[in-house]
């Protein structure tokens, strides 16, 4: 449980603190979505298949931290310093850089407790070398969204009532 507060207070911290690309509607927005996503995917994922779960197997209080104020920190870190206007490889670096930086955390995380609080059921590590890029997409390409829709909703006030 000390591992996840730690977490928990510094990706909340440099979220929050750091300068900002994303507005405080697009923060929420990026919130919201990555706890709904994470939800979606660990009911699948952790509570139907057992592939890995937080600190017991099932469902439990303790896991609520890491559900609320774990995942959506680290994509608003991840969006705020997204190279949207560089060429694609410097892109795709990022992402290469991110998603090592998300696999080391992801190692620690299975130090035992009380730093550690993840846990491997029949999931390997190279299932998230797979499965982050492809969240990392999902979520780029939501955020694109719901930047098109501020700039319709901000170029035509009509469209709103």
């Amino acid at each position: 449980m000390i591992g996840l507060m730690i977490a928990v207070l510094i990706f909340n911290f440099i979220a929050l603190k750091v300068k900002k690309q994303l507005t405080r509607s697009q923060m929420v927005q990026v919130w919201i979505f990555s706890v709904s996503l994470q939800f979606v995917v660990d009911v699948f994922i952790s509570l139907k298949y057992g592939a890995y779960w937080y600190f017991s197997k099932g469902v439990d209080w303790e896991s609520l931290p890491a559900y609320f104020f774990l995942v959506s920190p680290v994509n608003i870190i991840f969006l705020n310093f997204y190279p949207f206007k560089a060429k694609l490889k410097k892109q795709a670096l990022y992402m290469s850089a991110f998603v090592i930086f998300c696999l080391v955390y992801e190692l620690v995380t299975l130090l035992p407790e009380p730093w550690g609080f993840f846990h491997y059921g029949w999931w390997k590590l190279w299932y998230s070398i797979g499965l982050n890029p492809i969240l990392f997409l999902i979520l780029l390409g939501y955020f694109k969204w719901i930047c098109k829709l501020e700039a319709v909703s901000h170029g035509n006030k009509q469209e709103l009532i």
